[in-house]
C-alpha cells in the first residue's frame, strides 16, 4: 500500500468516525474513540478484503466498500459496548 492510499484511507475512516459521532453525539473523548474505532474497522475491512480477495468497489489499492463496511461494524460494536455501565 502506498503512502497516498494510506492517507486517503485514513481520511475516509476519519470521515466515517466523524459522521457517526455527529449522529450519535458525545464529548471530545468520544469523538477520538469514534475516529480510532473507525480507523481500526477500516483497516480490518481492508485486511479481510486482501485475505479473501474480494474487491467490491476498488479505488487503487483500496477496497472502499469493505473498508467502510468494516468501519461501520466496528463503530456499532464499540457504541454498543460503550453503553454498558458497571454495577456498583
Amino acid at each position: 500500500m502506498t503512502l497516498p492510499s494510506l492517507l486517503f484511507a485514513l481520511v475516509l475512516a476519519s470521515l466515517c468516525g466523524m459522521l457517526f459521532h455527529l449522529l450519535r453525539g458525545g464529548n471530545g473523548w468520544r469523538l477520538l474513540l469514534d475516529v480510532g474505532l473507525s480507523a481500526l474497522g477500516f483497516a480490518l475491512g481492508q485486511l479481510i478484503s486482501a485475505w479473501r480477495g474480494w474487491n467490491l468497489i476498488p479505488f487503487g489499492t483500496l477496497d472502499l466498500a469493505l473498508g467502510v463496511f468494516g468501519s461501520i461494524i466496528v463503530l456499532l460494536i464499540g457504541d454498543w459496548l460503550g453503553r454498558f455501565e458497571a454495577k456498583k
